[in-house]
């Protein structure tokens, strides 16, 4: 499975009703939200990341990267980050290996236990189970000391240690960290209730399964402690891995980031490596699960331990659908920002509105297109429109009820982009470019509904004696099939037509397949007609 996030809308009300802050989350609560109604729970300043502003035209939005003026800013520099190195020196780690069950981690169950008595057929089986308890419990060892143990005491703690002192103030720690210091505690807690059960199994004279490991094993996954910690952390991953990006781009965090992971605890294991372990870690529960129901011998037992494989089973499942709809969400709400709707007086001359009848017309706010949470983006990129005397970038967002034709215009006097920080990791390359010059995407005509869309395919041979290569057709038929708008496109490749080709074909056909299938239950739902009638 994948759990690298690839729906958004905008909110009507962007700065009011949308989330609220408490101390330690926020709850998200969407009017009309149908998929996880208030259910996501991310900290403040994964909120921070959500909800921040895209202020495209305002110089202030660009912080410098160092609060030094011009004149001596280079000597002023190099104090800073000798500063910042001495400051480093200071930082003292704690030695892991303080914890009770640290030299259990790399030993086998056979170590642990006499295996020279001479075991009965079922004492055999019973050996198997509780060797693959010890592969669960050793891995959630490693999992703990060697990589939560060591983002948290080396990576995250340093840097709350250099905050005080005045660096790095600027650096989220949640935006790069998450709840951390939560998964930490759940997966402590976890590996020392199941070091207790596993001690009582070595100690035992006669080999036994203990009732304390399924219990142990019911509180944190059918509890959701576990899963839930995880969840949280594995929703902030891909921001912080594009946050961890832009950081790297700096002097400061690159010396804090290489004193960090030259420390032997490391392993040499970088920060990305260390980021991603819980993501791999969750993945990796169900099949130490699978692997002790397969040895279990009481159908009891058998039961209790295939329900807990479900319940995180079910957990990772519906971790994959908050991370698209998270992604689609933030994706959405970006190109709110980004995308310019024109008044009708704008985007077409024939229209005249006297200005004292224009106010009329913003009532109804065109952004609000983007608002509902149930629309997806499906497809996007960029075409060449051809006009009458002359050809124009334009850039296509395919959702799975609209298609929208907009124009990317650059701004060249660049007032100060948005920080690729703060951007939202799946937008595409080509939008990125466009926010960090301050550009935007303006709307050419009115989005064009799937079920008034028409696609031609264009012979090159009538084409090609205007320059056109790769192109088809759109039009934009009204509820009479009257054809109200043409656009005459061209890809830069034949493969690229065909894909635009086939990604408009399949979304007017799953349209209408909705549409139909909305018609028969609405009908259906209608009371039988009287046969007295």
């Amino acid at each position: 499975m994948g759990l690298v996030p690839s729906d958004l809308t905008s909110l009507g009300q962007r700065n009011s009703g949308l989330y609220e802050h408490r101390r330690s989350s926020v709850v998200l609560n969407l009017p009309g939200l149908e998929v996880f109604p208030g259910d996501l729970l991310v900290s403040d300043g994964a909120a921070d990341y959500l909800y921040h502003p895209l202020l495209l035209l305002n110089s202030e939005s660009k912080k410098p990267r160092w609060p030094f003026s011009k004149r001596g800013m280079a000597k002023d520099k190099h104090k800073h980050m000798v500063d910042l190195e001495h400051c480093l020196a200071a930082v003292k780690i704690t030695d892991f290996r303080g914890y009770e069950f640290h030299g259990l981690k790399d030993k086998t169950w056979d170590e642990v236990v006499d295996t020279h008595q001479k075991l009965s057929p079922d004492q055999v089986d019973l050996r198997k189970q509780q060797e693959a308890m010890w592969e669960l419990f050793t891995s959630e060892c490693t999992y703990f000391l060697d990589h939560l143990l060591v983002l948290k005491m080396i990576f995250m703690n340093t840097l709350k240690y250099l905050q005080t002192h005045e660096y790095l103030l600027d650096v989220d720690l949640w935006r790069l960290f998450a709840n951390l210091e939560e998964l930490s505690q759940t997966s402590f807690g976890f590996v020392n209730s199941l070091f207790g059960t596993m001690k009582e199994e070595g100690d035992a004279s006669e080999p036994a399964l203990s009732v304390d490991f399924i219990s142990v094993l019911t509180k944190y996954f059918r509890g959701g402690s576990l899963c839930q910690s995880h969840q949280t952390y594995c929703l902030n991953y891909t921001a912080a891995v594009f946050y961890l990006e832009s950081l790297r781009q700096r002097d400061d965090f690159g010396i804090y980031l290489k004193w960090c992971e030259q420390n032997e605890q490391c392993r040499r294991l970088h920060l990305p490596e260390l980021l991603v372990a819980p993501l791999h870690r969750l993945t990796r529960y169900p099949l130490l699960l699978k692997n002790i129901w397969k040895r279990s011998i009481d159908s009891t037992e058998k039961i209790l331990i295939y329900t807990i494989k479900e319940k995180v089973e079910t957990s990772i499942r519906d971790l994959e659908g908050k991370v698209k709809w998270l992604d689609n969400f933030q994706k959405l709400r970006h190109l709110q920002e980004i995308i310019v709707w024109p008044p009708l007086w704008d985007r077409d001359k024939r229209f005249f509105i006297p200005e004292c009848l224009k106010h009329i017309f913003k009532e109804h706010m065109a952004e609000n297109i983007l608002s509902p949470t149930s629309r997806h983006l499906l497809y996007e990129g960029k075409l060449t429109l051809a006009e009458s005397t002359r050809f124009l970038d334009v850039y296509l967002f395919l959702f799975d009820d609209f298609l929208l034709v907009t124009k990317t215009k650059r701004n060249k006097k660049k007032f100060g982009g948005l920080d690729p920080g703060l951007m939202c990791p799946s937008l595409t390359p080509d939008l990125q470019t466009v926010i960090k010059e301050g550009g935007s995407c303006t709307v050419l005509d009115q989005p064009i509904p799937l079920d008034r869309l028409v696609l031609k395919n264009i012979d090159p041979l009538h084409v090609s004696a205007f320059g056109l290569r790769n192109a088809f057709l759109i039009q934009h038929e009204n509820r009479y099939r009257q054809c109200i708008a043409a656009f005459l496109l061209q890809a830069q490749t034949e493969n690229s037509k065909k894909t635009w080709m086939a990604q408009m074909t399949a979304a007017i056909s799953c349209f209408m397949k909705s549409q139909e299938s909305t018609k028969n239950t609405l009908f259906s739902s209608l009371p039988a007609e009287s046969s007295e009638i």
